[in-house]
């Protein structure tokens, strides 16, 4: 199945902390931005809840053959 890649725009982030609350072993805040803590994981379902749960849809999750796992439209 391969890792997954999470990507945060920094630019969109508000840094409300839903990813740290929903995934903390994934996320973490920097100052005002949400970061990801290792930017490849194993597929997790909670990476997929905090990409998905994220009020500006700053996270981006990818499969490894680069599909977009979260957010889904």
């Amino acid at each position: 199945m391969g890792k997954w890649s999470l990507e945060v725009d920094g630019g969109t982030c508000i840094g409300s902390g839903m990813c740290t609350a929903i995934a903390p072993e994934h996320f973490r805040l920097e100052g005002d931005t949400s970061v990801p803590i290792d930017p490849s994981v194993d597929p997790d379902d909670l990476v997929v809840d905090a990409a998905e749960s994220c009020p500006v849809e700053a996270i981006l999750v990818r499969a490894a053959d680069g599909s977009v796992v979260a957010p889904q439209p």
